[in-house]
């Protein structure tokens, strides 16, 4: 038996009455509800959560990818501007012998793409892997305080 991912939508039988703009394009029309676990980026890229957030000192990304090493991804900062997250998740070994009830983790190549404020630091990128978090801290330039300078009366 050769592992086929689960489809939402052709399982749930027609409960899902979705009207779709695209029915009829000579594409397929991934609208509605993505099918998880195949071999498109569109896909895959779902499944890859990332949160992002801007502290005083820098913007940090954490993004949940379970599973992985780190040497299964990759992190690049593109023209200076772009953080790219990037990787692959490998299908499980299929046996012969195996009776799969249902498939819903996905596998293949992942991407997600961020533009950066102005006020980040694209030289100063720091990534780490703990526990399938993958957290990716990007130094901010700090803001400049107007400086103050005494000035003597005289007279």
């Amino acid at each position: 038996m050769s592992m086929t991912p689960f489809d939402y939508c052709s399982r749930l039988g027609g409960l899902l009455d979705l009207w779709d703009p695209f029915e009829g394009f000579p594409f397929e029309s991934r609208l509605a509800f993505p099918r998880f676990g195949d071999d498109s980026a569109f896909a895959s890229a779902a499944g890859a959560r990332v949160d992002w957030k801007e502290t005083q000192e820098a913007h940090v990304f954490k993004a949940d990818l379970p599973g992985l090493r780190k040497e299964d991804v990759r992190v690049e900062v593109e023209d200076g501007s772009v953080l790219q997250i990037s990787g692959e998740r490998s299908r499980e070994r299929e046996e012969k012998t195996d009776t799969w009830h249902r498939i819903e983790r996905s596998s293949g190549k992942f991407q997600r793409r961020f533009r950066l404020p102005a006020n980040a630091k694209a030289d100063q990128v720091k990534a780490a892997m703990e526990n399938g978090v993958l957290t990716v801290t990007v130094a901010k330039e700090g803001v400049k305080k107007p400086g103050i300078r005494s000035i003597e009366i005289s007279g």
